[in-house]
């Protein structure tokens, strides 16, 4: 079970990471992030128009919808954070 839920976790890890590198432009530089890795603030492409880009780029590829209520600017803090954004509205 423990297993099932890493690989669940890695799989939506690995979405984001190509979602990111999709919607931002990042031509592959995604590629050396970890769940560490600063985003708001720290990726230049990533300003407030970009984070609009990113939220309708999860609600298309993710199947869900992004309430003003469910997010912050914590939720783009790391690629870890929004990993964990993502896999709880999975999850749901």
């Amino acid at each position: 079970m423990k297993e099932q839920i890493l690989l669940l976790l890695d799989r939506t890890r690995q979405a984001v990471l190509t979602m990111l590198d999709d919607t931002l432009g990042l031509a592959g530089r995604s590629a050396s992030f970890d769940d560490a890795t600063p985003l708001l603030g720290a990726v230049p492409e990533l300003d407030s128009m970009a984070v609009v880009g990113l939220i309708a780029a999860m609600e298309e590829r993710f199947g869900f919808y992004v309430g003003d209520d469910d997010i912050d600017g914590s939720t783009f803090e790391t690629v870890g954070t929004l990993t964990d954004f993502v896999a709880s509205k999975l999850a749901n």
